[in-house]
């Protein structure tokens, strides 16, 4: 019974991954169309956000993810860790975002927000991070994970450091000499935003790892695949 209930689980949670993919393509799209149409330099770098980086490849990923969670009983290795990375980048983004939308109303600025940004920046993180607890055969993320994470946002602040200068915009105030009092300040963002991803992935390693609820486990792998001749676990482990 708790094997039947584990496999429908599991078609729900592929039909699940596969809306949340056209969720977040839309509000892409959404989001594209609505800064293009503000003609303002910000808009005409929307592929040089990290935030929108993060989130095609989130819709690459949710594509697959729930392609094989309707098609195989567990999630690859490789798959388990490429979704940690992409949620540890898309959630961290999200709490940036949240930070610099606070500090700007404290400041008397305005920030518009429009529905496709609270999407990719709040709801779908939240909702993802949610689910990502109680998906059926998905794996442990390893602690590699950790400092991997920290491998692209620092390569994507030094193409940014290196382009700003070029076509005088930065994504993020903290990143603009001309915004910031000083290296110090500028040091110190930086760590606090690092520091905020490995935190964030530290979470995500840990969730992982959290047992499912019973009516959600899959059966012993060894008991499923006795007449096979190579055990299912291997064989995933492989992929």
């Amino acid at each position: 019974m708790g094997g039947d209930t584990a496999v429908k689980a599991r078609t729900v949670f592929g039909v699940l991954r596969l809306s949340a993919a056209a969720i977040c393509l839309v509000a892409l799209i959404h989001r594209l169309a609505w800064g293009l149409a503000s003609n303002t330099i910000a808009s005409q770098n929307f592929f040089a956000y990290l935030t929108n980086q993060s989130n095609i490849a989130f819709v690459v990923l949710l594509t697959i993810a729930g392609i094989l969670a309707l098609r195989t009983a567990q999630d690859p290795r490789w798959l388990t860790v490429a979704l940690a990375l992409v949620l540890t980048w898309t959630i961290t983004a999200g709490i940036v975002f949240a930070i610099l939308v606070w500090q700007a109303g404290i400041r008397g600025i305005r920030i518009d927000v429009p529905w496709s940004d609270q999407v990719l920046h709040f709801w779908l993180p939240a909702c993802t991070v949610a689910a990502w607890a109680l998906a059926p055969g998905h794996r442990s993320v390893p602690w590699r994970v950790i400092p991997a994470s920290l491998i692209y946002p620092v390569l994507w602040g030094i193409a940014t450091l290196i382009r700003g200068p070029i076509i005088g915009w930065y994504p993020y105030y903290f990143l603009d000499p001309r915004q910031v009092s000083g290296p110090s300040e500028f040091v110190v963002s930086s760590a606090i935003a690092l520091g905020t991803f490995a935190i964030v992935a530290t979470m995500l390693v840990l969730i992982s790892r959290m047992p499912l609820p019973p009516m959600l486990r899959q059966p012993p792998v060894e008991e499923a695949s006795e007449a096979a001749p190579e055990p299912v676990r291997e064989r995933v482990g492989q992929t």
